[in-house]
């Protein structure tokens, strides 16, 4: 319900604030010529000579005709652009947040089952230090040992696996591991928490008390509920991380969207940041509103309230 306007107050904020950026597009093309007249002529080219209010108006009519204008600094078709750099991304965070919620979930449960044992401790302890460590410094030290030492992947460049399915995957393992690991702190802590406070619920006492093992009471009782705000945080992590992965993306020199809307925010490249933009929020409400439609067929108490 919220969906549109939130897309439409996120489309000005994008347009209005990209312009605060330092830097004239303009100049960034003509270089350091001082040439007032060239100026003049490139500006009226990309459009930058007319009002900013008549400028956002123009550009929220191309875009929602799907037309994101063309690259000032690649000279290509933004819309190209985007697909492809999202592709690549889609292709890293997808896996990566699949993985991490299969084993996020059941250690995030049997820790909570074990809480104030060592098996809690340990769980603890690694989900915290994987959500501690700064993603680029995981990804070298997994560049290191798999790239490296154990020379078992290639450590950086990227295939597409529609070319070549093999190469391709080989090329993602790593940063789809590194990434992976990351959002496994992040999910493992909630995981825990909600089940700590689920099973300590009347309802999960009742089933204990009718004699229920507790791998049932645990898989049949406090699974759903436990899935509730987990599943939520799974739609909000993979709404953010499609917006890109920016910082894996350039570690492992991968050309998804994170790392194409840096480039471009160097390069003053207006239609490439404000399309990167778009995607982005688009990502982030399409999937929030994908998980959150899906959220009473996951966890009964949503259903029910």
């Amino acid at each position: 319900m919220l969906a549109l306007p939130t897309i439409l107050i996120s489309l000005f904020m994008i347009f209005f604030m990209i312009r605060l950026i330092p830097g004239d597009p303009a100049q960034i093309i003509l270089g350091d010529v001082d040439d007032a007249e060239a100026l003049q002529r490139i500006r009226a080219k990309l459009g930058l000579d007319k009002p900013l209010t008549v400028q956002f108006l123009l550009w929220l009519r191309a875009v929602s005709g799907g037309d994101f204008g063309r690259s000032i600094a690649l000279d290509s078709p933004v819309g190209d652009l985007l697909f492809s750099s999202f592709s690549v991304t889609a292709l890293l965070v997808v896996p990566a947040v699949a993985i991490a919620a299969l084993l996020s979930v059941p250690a995030g449960m049997f820790s909570a089952w074990r809480q104030n044992t060592h098996t809690d401790a340990a769980v603890v302890a690694a989900a915290t230090a994987f959500l501690s460590i700064p993603s680029f410094w995981l990804g070298l030290i997994v560049m290191l040992v798999f790239g490296v030492k154990l020379d078992l992947l290639p450590v950086v460049g990227y295939v597409s696996p529609f070319d070549d399915f093999g190469q391709g995957i080989r090329y993602l393992v790593m940063p789809v591991m590194t990434l992976a690991l990351v959002e496994t702190g992040v999910f493992v802590r909630l995981v825990r928490s909600s089940t700590i406070e689920v099973k300590g619920l009347e309802y999960i006492t009742h089933a204990r008390a009718k004699g229920l093992p507790e791998l049932l009471v645990a898989r049949r009782h406090a699974f759903p509920n436990v899935m509730g705000p987990t599943w939520t945080m799974m739609g909000l992590a993979l709404g953010g991380l499609l917006g890109g992965a920016v910082v894996i993306e350039t570690v492992f020199s991968l050309p998804g969207l994170g790392r194409l809307m840096v480039e471009a925010v160097f390069a003053r490249d207006y239609p490439v940041i404000q399309g990167c933009m778009v995607v982005i929020v688009m990502s982030y409400v399409f999937m929030n509103l994908v998980f959150e439609l899906t959220a009473p067929i996951i966890c009964p108490a949503v259903r029910y309230s």
